[in-house]
């Protein structure tokens, strides 16, 4: 299977990721999740940044403040 067509998967399992426990989301924040697929184990993690990228921001929950960003990364890349 070609690259493409794993990473729209990964992406579709990030947005149905609905596994938030003590153990990987001990703030309450559901930033941060793990899935198994195409033998492969990932790890997903959104940031907040403030408008332009440069820190984090102020105020996570307004969006006129704050970017998302969204890392996917294999496990085995950590």
């Amino acid at each position: 299977m070609g690259t493409r067509p794993v990473k729209a998967r990964a992406l579709i399992e990030v947005q149905r990721f609905t596994d938030f426990n003590a153990g990987n989301d001990p703030h309450d924040e559901h930033d941060f999740g793990s899935f198994d697929l195409a033998g492969e184990t990932f790890f997903w993690k959104i940031d907040y940044y403030d408008a332009l990228c440069q820190f984090g921001s102020e105020d996570p929950a307004d969006p006129e403040k704050t970017t998302r960003v969204l890392t996917l990364m294999l496990a085995q890349e950590c």
